[in-house]
C-alpha cells in the first residue's frame, strides 16, 4: 500500500510540473511554444542512469567509472535543461514570465524524477522492475 502512495504522490507532482510548463506556453500574454523543447531533457535525463545500471554487474564498489559518468551526464543534461529557458529569455524569444514557469516546472518534474529512482530504484523486492 505504501508503495500506490509513493506513486499517486510522484504522479501529482509530475503533474504539477508539466502544468507549469504547459502555463508558461499557453497562457495569452507569452503565446510561444519554445519552452516545450524542455520535454526532450525530461526524457534524456533518466537514460545515462538506465545504462549504467544495466552495465555495471558491481554496485557494492565505493568508484564505478560507469556510474560516475552517467551521474556526470545526468547533471549536464538537467544543467541544460535549466539553461535553456534562460537562454531563450536572454534573447527576447521567450518573456522572463514565461522563463520562471519553465523553471519552476523543471525543479518539481527533477525532483519527482529524482523521487522516483530514491523510491523505486532499490533493487529490492520493491523496485520499479515489476512494473
Amino acid at each position: 500500500m505504501a508503495g500506490i502512495k509513493a506513486l499517486v504522490g510522484l504522479s501529482f507532482s509530475g503533474a504539477i510540473g508539466l502544468t507549469f510548463l504547459l502555463l508558461s506556453c499557453v497562457l495569452e500574454q507569452y503565446g510561444v511554444y519554445w519552452p516545450f523543447f524542455v520535454l526532450i531533457f525530461y526524457v534524456l535525463s533518466p537514460i545515462p542512469h538506465f545504462i549504467a545500471r544495466r552495465v555495471s554487474e558491481d554496485t557494492d564498489s565505493g568508484s564505478n567509472a560507469c556510474r560516475e559518468l552517467s551521474l556526470f551526464l545526468t547533471s549536464g543534461i538537467v544543467v541544460s535543461a535549466f539553461g535553456l529557458p534562460m537562454v531563450l529569455a536572454h534573447n527576447s524569444v521567450i518573456q522572463w514570465g514565461a522563463c520562471g514557469l519553465v523553471l519552476a516546472g523543471n525543479t518539481v518534474i527533477f525532483l519527482t524524477i529524482l523521487g522516483f529512482f530514491l523510491i523505486f530504484g532499490g533493487g529490492d523486492d520493491f523496485s520499479w522492475e515489476q512494473w
